[in-house]
């Protein structure tokens, strides 16, 4: 069966393989578990009313007042923090999640041309 899909998470939910393509292109195909271990392990989640230092803004996904970004460990979480507080911000409801499918496809269409 093929399922085609711009939801995600019903991608993830449904589908044992998983292909993506890019400009007619497939640039990835994997089982939906292989893909997934591709992912930062975690993403750190928060919610801020002020501009992120240029370091943290070129790789967060930012909608709004929440910003998403890959965290690997929890030094990298307290670094993240840090860099928040020392550039004048006020991290508010953090979180830390699972990387899911969006992260990957995320992922996987940045780094191909």
């Amino acid at each position: 069966m093929l399922l085609t899909t711009h939801y995600l998470e019903e991608a993830e939910a449904l589908c044992g393989r998983i292909a993506m393509i890019k400009r007619g292109k497939v640039v990835a195909l994997e089982k939906t578990s292989v893909l997934l271990s591709r992912a930062s392990s975690n993403v750190l989640r928060f919610k801020t009313d002020t501009p992120l230092p240029a370091e943290l803004a070129a790789r967060a996904r930012v909608t709004g007042r929440v910003v998403q970004l890959p965290a690997h460990n929890a030094l990298e979480v307290e670094q993240i923090l840090a860099a928040v507080r020392l550039s004048g911000g006020v991290a508010e409801d953090v979180e830390m999640r699972k990387a899911d499918l969006e992260d990957v496809f995320l992922e996987v269409m940045g780094e191909t041309a």
